[in-house]
């Protein structure tokens, strides 16, 4: 049971937890439970997951910086391995729950196998379409058009430098065709800009692991590359890290954030940022899309697609080091995606029958 919908305006013993609201207690206020099931890098990855939770902060009313991650009526749950997914999938199934939220695909398969044998409870997972289950709400992004803009803002920004030849690099986290989205998307961006550009990937394997991603970006800024984008959950971090110290030596290099506006994460004194724009995720609007439509009695298993014209993905502008002249063409560009006027492929294959466009990526068909 699988319906594709476009949104056109967003509904505004391993385990480590912070407690179990469940039902609400006596005096407390009914409403909505959920639970936000999460993978190691947790909430504080300040990409994905935090992105989600920004979310369900939203919905309750309550902030990042009140939150001690539990309310009366929700909380977190985060695996330190794998296995634990399915134990923490059921636990939260057995204690009652309205919503429970999995974010990212690695929680497929145990979603799946604990889900269909509970019919009666309601889940929701991110960057999933085929669980095809009645009682799981599919959310997926077209992260393909937000990082075509982000790699357009960072080819613009290499020409305003005057960078001779300048050479791009895509850090992922776990080979998918999520990830995949992120990187023929970026890689468009700066082909339709910089015709010929060199580019170059690697795969770090984990969401959870800085220090590869830091070694990897040393290794290419030292070779020459300008600009860095990451999409790999807390990975990400270590080329943001690596981005800070090169700036702060008066390096011209940059990183490009991902899932949620990582200007702060690139602060290396109190104006300036390595982190030149972000590609926004906006996780957030799924989780909110399904808690309202828990609260409304309308929730269904169904995929909910949030694309550029849903405003499900953008770009951030926090950084005074993009111009308005750079500001004003990612709008012009992100008004043709839009109409249809420029297509931007979502996956290898499609992408590398683009003239010019790599065919020696690591990314997935």
């Amino acid at each position: 049971m699988k319906k594709t919908w476009i949104i056109w305006c967003v509904l505004a013993g391993l385990l480590v937890f912070a407690g179990c609201p469940g039902k609400p207690a006596a005096g407390e206020t009914a409403g909505v439970t959920v639970r936000l099931l999460t993978d190691a890098s947790g909430i504080d990855d300040k990409s994905f997951n935090a992105a989600a939770w920004r979310g369900l902060l939203q919905y309750y009313g309550d902030t990042t910086e009140n939150s001690t991650q539990r309310g009366s009526l929700y909380d977190v749950v985060t695996a330190n391995t794998q296995d634990m997914y399915i134990p923490n999938i059921q636990q939260a199934t057995d204690e009652g729950y309205d919503l429970i939220i999995t974010t990212g695909f690695t929680f497929a398969d145990a979603l799946a196998e604990v889900a269909e044998k509970n019919p009666d409870q309601k889940y929701m997972i991110v960057d999933v379409d085929w669980v095809g289950l009645p009682n799981v709400l599919q959310a997926t992004f077209a992260e393909h058009e937000g990082s075509y803009l982000v790699g357009v803002a960072a080819a613009l920004k290499a020409l305003e430098d005057g960078i001779d030849n300048p050479r791009f690099g895509f850090i992922g986290g776990i080979l998918s065709p999520t990830i995949t989205k992120f990187e023929v998307g970026f890689y468009q961006g700066v082909l339709s800009i910089i015709p010929g550009a060199r580019i170059d990937d690697y795969y770090v394997g984990s969401w959870d692991d800085p220090g590869s991603a830091k070694s990897q970006a040393k290794n290419w800024y030292d070779s020459g590359v300008y600009a860095i984008y990451s999409a790999a959950g807390a990975s990400g971090n270590g080329t943001i890290a690596q981005a800070k110290e090169y700036r702060t030596q008066g390096i011209n290099v940059w990183a490009i954030g991902v899932d949620s506006d990582q200007h702060d994460e690139g602060l290396y004194n109190d104006t300036d940022s390595a982190v030149l724009t972000s590609m926004l995720k906006r996780v957030e609007s799924a989780t909110l899309y399904a808690l309202k439509a828990i609260e409304t009695g309308s929730f269904k298993g169904e995929t909910i697609t949030f694309d550029l014209k849903a405003d499900g993905v953008g770009y951030a502008v926090t950084n005074p080091a993009l111009p308005e002249s750079i500001k004003a063409r990612l709008e012009e560009v992100k008004a043709q995606i839009v109409s249809g006027q420029i297509t931007v492929a979502a996956t290898y294959a499609a992408a590398r029958q683009i003239p010019g466009f790599p065919q020696n990526l690591k990314a997935q068909d």
